[in-house]
């Protein structure tokens, strides 16, 4: 292959493949429109204090996550949670409460009531869904848990995972794992014990029992050393105008505050956002790609506040990983994360860092609220939640206009597209959140699993 690879966005899925594959040997170009790479990753070290600005946490899903780490040289850097840093809450009435870690504790969490207890007692002698087609996750749950397990467990969950609607998630295209459960083993209690020795098997582990890790200075950690090993392959401040197929090469139109220029590639990754796909123009030859419909994928806004708080100014001792809420409890915020109960030296000594979300589709219109206005109305929630009072003594906000792809019911027509157009057009991939799942640790795979894909055809082309 003389022409590099093109790779369409720089944040971690376009990292990843172009550093798995300058490792095989197949030369990259990496193009971001951003003036620095990484996308909604993004660490801020100020006061004493540690800001992330989008994710948090990495599971460590697959031991490609681990290869990942070790390539790239930062075993040293990785930092494991602090082990009293497990307990989870959720809000009932008012107050968080700690997530049952066993049997036993579900049996006597106040979380649930005996009702709803003994529904998912009965969940293994259910039968399966025998209607086809795709089913809400509300629907699912309702069907296999009840009500109440969907309003108290369910509905925080998949706010605090997609900030989504579980009325509108596809259970089959946002929680396929879920849905396999079911369909495999007819059950979701008896498929999460069976399931668990197969996952064992492929060396996969389920994202509930993943590990999590971060690094000494946060996520960017990450991204600033895949970024750096790409040294002068990687251009910020890039933006492409046209994608043009002639012959057996990909031309790409490009402009950056240098000019106009144009590049040959032997393939294309496009690793951007869907709704950045649907404006991109792309010439087969033979016509234009119909990318226009990925620009109806949902992207619901989410505003992160991180406030930093001295220890005796909050009353809840915030050990654990954070809280998630219920929308029937009535709050603003989405949940906060005990950020720095979770890993070291994410705070001053004698200080708490507490990071916030608001808005998604519980709330979109909040996510939209001046700064001052969406911080005021966390410090209301934080105040009721966790006794946090006086002045915060650090504020960091940042907002993401859209935000994380919703796999909303019918998303599998976006998937039977990708596949038609990857099928007919040569050399032509996507990767990315909206295409192989929204969290950190998907998008990292999706990486590996696209460059694995060029790395198997260009081992057939030079056979």
């Amino acid at each position: 292959m003389t022409k590099p690879v093109a790779i369409i966005g720089a944040g971690i899925t376009g990292l990843t493949a172009a550093f798995t594959l300058r490792r095989a040997g197949i030369p990259v170009a990496v193009y971001e429109a951003a003036p620095r790479a990484g996308g909604a990753i993004r660490s801020l070290r100020q006061d004493g204090y540690l800001a992330e600005y989008g994710p948090n946490t990495i599971l460590e899903t697959s031991p490609k996550i681990t290869q990942l780490i070790r390539d790239v040289g930062l075993e040293s850097r990785r930092l494991e949670p602090d082990p009293k840093a497990n307990a989870r809450y959720l809000v009932r009435s008012g107050r968080p409460i700690a997530m049952p870690s066993s049997p036993l504790g579900f049996l006597s969490t106040d979380l649930f009531s005996l009702r709803a207890k003994l529904s998912v007692l009965r969940e293994p002698f259910l039968p399966r869904r025998s209607a086809e087609g795709e089913e809400s996750i509300a629907d699912f749950v309702t069907r296999r848990l009840g009500l109440e397990f969907l309003d108290r467990a369910i509905d925080p969950m998949v706010a605090g995972v997609y900030a989504g609607d579980p009325n509108r998630l596809s259970v089959q295209e946002a929680f396929p794992k879920l849905a396999d459960l079911e369909a495999n083993y007819g059950s979701l209690i008896k498929g999460s014990i069976l399931g668990a020795r197969e996952r064992k098997k492929r060396g996969e582990i389920a994202k509930d029992r993943a590990p999590k890790f971060s690094f000494d200075e946060g996520l960017q950690v990450l991204t600033d050393a895949l970024a750096e090993s790409l040294g002068s392959s990687l251009h910020c401040g890039t933006s492409i105008s046209q994608i043009r197929r002639v012959g057996e090469e990909w031309h790409l139109a490009l402009f950056s505050g240098e000019g106009e220029f144009s590049a040959g590639h032997r393939a294309v990754i496009y690793a951007g956002t869907a709704h950045k796909l649907a404006e991109m123009k792309v010439d087969v030859g033979s016509g234009a790609l119909r990318l226009s419909p990925f620009s109806e994928i949902r992207y619901p806004p989410v505003a992160s506040v991180v406030l930093g708080f001295r220890r005796e100014d909050v009353t809840h001792p915030c050990q654990g990983f954070g809280v998630l809420i219920p929308k029937i409890e009535g709050f603003s915020i989405l949940g906060t994360i005990f950020s720095s109960s979770l890993f070291p030296n994410r705070a001053p000594a004698g200080h708490l860092t507490l990071t916030s979300y608001i808005g998604g589709e519980r709330h979109p219109e909040l996510a939209l609220l001046l700064p001052e206005e969406i911080t005021s109305l966390v410090q209301h929630d934080l105040e009721r939640l966790l006794g946090a009072r006086g002045e915060p003594t650090f504020r960091h906000f940042a907002i993401h206009p859209k935000a994380i792809p919703q796999y909303n019911i019918g998303y599998g027509r976006y998937r039977k597209l990708m596949e038609e157009i990857e099928a007919a057009t040569p050399d032509f991939y996507f990767a990315g959140q909206y295409r192989d799942g929204i969290s950190l640790s998907d998008s990292i795979l999706s990486g590996c699993k696209i460059a694995d894909q060029v790395i198997l055809k260009t081992t057939d082309f030079r056979d």
